[in-house]
């Protein structure tokens, strides 16, 4: 079974996924670790010198690589719901959960976190909204499951994922 989780820059997927993948004991991946393997550098290195299509090819086929793996949890990155053949492979491929934050939540939890060159700009809040309108309708027609993160820890987030997975019959209840 692949379990696939999609959502906003910072919405946990990283975090999440690593921990689900060990309640679960399969294997996880994060989508932006493997295409920096791939590409050899930072993908915002890459994005400078290749541009943002360059970028996507190489976001597609990792994604298409990772999807066709029996069993894992996929944390990918928050643009890859924005080519139609991502959103269908992402869909297809097993179970995803839209990891779904609000712009203020995002904004709140990131807004120290000099690593991400998305939020280096004048109005970050204005940028995480902009993000969110273009990418919440994406993101939903991706997922089979939406969890609004909110404010819990990531074990609770944890359970929450697992529970609709055992509501589902996707995964087994523990005894």
């Amino acid at each position: 079974m692949v379990i696939v989780l999609v959502g906003l820059p910072g919405s946990g997927k990283s975090t999440v996924g690593r921990q689900l993948a060990r309640r679960l004991g399969i294997p996880f991946t994060d989508t932006d670790h493997a295409i920096e393997q791939r590409i050899g550098c930072s993908i915002r290195e890459y994005f400078e010198r290749e541009g943002e299509v360059a970028f996507r090819d190489v976001e597609e086929e990792v994604i298409r690589d990772l999807t066709a793996v029996p069993d894992g949890v996929l944390a990918t990155g928050g643009g890859a719901v924005l080519r139609p053949a991502n959103r269908e492979r992402l869909r297809s491929a097993g179970h995803t959960i839209y990891l779904r934050s609000t712009p203020e939540e995002l904004f709140r939890r990131l807004k120290h976190d000099a690593n991400r060159p998305l939020l280096q700009v004048a109005d970050p809040l204005g940028k995480l909204r902009g993000l969110y309108d273009e990418r919440d309708p994406l993101y939903r027609e991706t997922a089979h499951f939406v969890i609004e993160t909110g404010r819990p820890s990531v074990s609770t987030l944890v359970n929450m994922i697992v529970m609709q997975l055992e509501l589902a019959g996707i995964v087994s209840a523990r005894p």
